[in-house]
């Protein structure tokens, strides 16, 4: 076994770019995702059968299909069907936060639902109408709910996003990549991105963690 990490060691700051590409492209695609997410779940709980059919069949496909393939439809086929050269960067985002918003919408849906019905009732009862209702009471009692599980779903997006590399998107992955090709090694920049990776991930279930502590301190 031959390991020589000094040899990528003129490269680690280009690697290291790539954590603000990557950081970007999760927040924008998270962005995108909560409000796909949002309006989907809005959708399930009304009593519109042709919204709630619609925002089923949105779930199941997204959830039932690989990233991957999404992804790849979306960057290759577009300039095919439509005759546009998507950009790198949107296409990827446009992928995640299509995803991301399936997921999104069954917590946000959760968390209205596990809200006390009581307390739409007694809204109503008040002639309460119901968007300020679901704006002002559902809502913020629902959001408190499921911040630990967005959490975990912006986690879960940070890891996933090196899959965006397979389109040649500059991001932590593709730049250790780029590296592995230019030195002739895989090993080292692979797990020196691994470690990037990792401590991104332990910074957020960090966050997420505290984030409990102090709702249940709040409740």
């Amino acid at each position: 076994m031959d390991l020589d990490f000094l040899r990528i060691v003129p490269s680690i700051p280009f690697i290291l770019n790539g954590i603000w590409v990557t950081l970007l492209f999760v927040f924008v695609s998270a962005v995108l995702g909560f409000f796909i997410g949002t309006i989907l779940s809005f959708f399930k709980i009304s009593n519109i059968t042709i919204l709630k059919w619609f925002a089923e069949a949105y779930t199941s496909v997204f959830r039932g299909t690989p990233l991957i393939l999404q992804l790849m439809l979306i960057y290759f086929a577009t300039p095919q069907l439509i005759g546009y050269d998507i950009p790198m960067f949107l296409a990827g985002i446009l992928a995640f936060g299509l995803n991301s918003g399936a997921y999104i919408s069954e917590i946000i849906r959760a968390g209205i639902q596990a809200v006390d019905k009581g307390q739409q009732e007694a809204a109503a009862a008040l002639g309460i109408p119901y968007k300020p209702m679901m704006k002002d009471i559902i809502m913020p009692q629902a959001m408190k709910n499921i911040l630990p599980a967005l959490v975990n779903e912006f986690i879960t997006l940070t890891k996933e996003s090196a899959i965006v590399s397979t389109i040649g998107l500059l991001d932590i992955m593709r730049r250790a990549q780029v590296v592995s090709a230019n030195t002739y090694t895989a090993f080292e920049p692979l797990l020196f991105a691994g470690l990037i990776y990792y401590i991104l991930v332990m910074i957020l279930t960090l966050f997420g963690k505290g984030l409990e502590r102090r709702l249940r301190r709040s409740e």
